[in-house]
């Protein structure tokens, strides 16, 4: 299977992400909103993909570690496929990124990205500034794509864990949209905006969740950063035949997660993903643990 298929998949779909609205409140309640009054929550997500080529098993997790607290985050997640040499693209990523919760959302302020898979094992830390993203890659990228991203639009973008943890959190705040989005993503060389379109409701079953779902089919935009004679009007992912769907969990905490996700692909047919672990818990600090104790 070529490269560029998990190129897509891992980035998008293993890196990939969630509000719900209450209508009797012009300010829609998140998680964000305990978090902002005194509350810090941690949230627990881990989502794991399967295909199959043949009778051979395809697999992959992801797991993000948030802690949220009234005026920062930080965000850990490991990300890791596996899979038969030339046929899958091993990721064995480690990822990191901090920055500043705001009522609305939560921003970038650094983001470190380690790639072990035994290849150019390339580390990306990008710090986001008042007005450009600075960025040390080792080993280099070849070139920054064409057209590069330029400062104003890297600005405007998260990190990709941080974007997907934000478009969990974010309210939502159109009923014709519950989808929500775009997620305006910048990795360090390619800025990604994913479109979301509401394709209604669906029941859906999860290790970590099952019921009423939002469905939404996501479309890629290459906004900058990639490759000199890349086709930027094609919407779709890499090595995907048809939409992206993704089905999104209205949590009633308002968040909005991101439970199954289905990609028919060129070479393998049909790659799922599945959240199996999916929860919020508050962050008790040691002075409380230490007066509960008596």
């Amino acid at each position: 299977m070529k490269r560029a298929l998990l190129a897509g998949l891992a980035s998008t779909l293993l890196l990939a992400a969630p509000g719900a609205t209450d209508s009797s409140s012009s300010r829609p309640s998140t998680p964000l909103t305990a978090v902002r009054e005194g509350q810090p929550v941690r949230m627990l997500y881990e989502l794991k993909a399967s295909a199959w080529l043949f009778i051979i098993p395809i697999t992959g997790k992801a797991r993000f570690n948030v802690e949220l607290h009234p005026d920062t985050y930080r965000i850990t997640s490991a990300v890791k496929t596996t899979g038969l040499a030339d046929v899958l693209v091993d990721y064995d990523l480690g990822l990191s990124a901090t920055g500043y919760v705001r009522d609305g959302g939560i921003e970038t302020y650094a983001y470190v990205s380690q790639n072990d898979d035994g290849k150019k094992n390339r580390r990306v830390e990008l710090l986001w500034g008042d007005s450009d993203v600075d960025a040390v890659v080792n080993p280099a990228f070849g070139d920054l794509g064409h057209p590069p991203a330029t400062p104003d639009q890297k600005i405007e973008a998260l990190d990709p864990i941080t974007a997907l943890i934000n478009f969990a959190l974010e309210p939502r705040t159109a009923p014709d949209n519950p989808c929500g989005g775009p997620m305006k993503i910048f990795d360090g060389r390619q800025l990604s905006w994913l479109h979301l379109d509401y394709a209604g409701m669906k029941t859906v079953r999860s290790d970590a969740w099952r019921g009423e779902a939002i469905e939404c089919h996501v479309r890629l935009e290459k906004v900058a950063g990639f490759k000199e004679g890349t086709d930027r009007s094609e919407d779709n992912l890499a090595g995907i035949d048809g939409p992206l769907r993704m089905w999104l969990a209205p949590l009633p905490n308002g968040a909005t997660v991101p439970v199954r996700i289905e990609a028919e692909t060129e070479d393998i047919g049909k790659v799922t993903l599945q959240a199996s672990q999916l929860r919020f818990e508050p962050i008790v600090s040691e002075e409380a643990r230490a007066g509960s104790g008596g």
